[in-house]
């Protein structure tokens, strides 16, 4: 079901970029191949994502030190 959201939504990019100015058109044509290969087959071996930070379990230093109000 989330590909087939992936596909419509990279078809309805393409179809915007037909009528965009060249820099535009080059923009949404990429959009729209990031969106084809959410779309397509799980593959992470060419993913260009960064991955997620791990939790902070501890609040900033910058939080608890100082004065401040309350």
């Amino acid at each position: 079901m989330e590909q087939e959201f992936y596909i419509g939504l990279a078809q309805r990019v393409r179809i915007i970029a037909e009528k965009a100015d060249p820099f535009t058109r080059r923009r949404l044509l990429d959009l729209a191949k990031r969106y084809d290969a959410k779309g397509g087959p799980v593959s992470r071996s060419g993913a260009t994502e960064r991955p997620l930070p791990p939790p902070r379990t501890t609040p900033p230093a910058s939080v608890l030190s100082g004065p401040g109000e309350a």
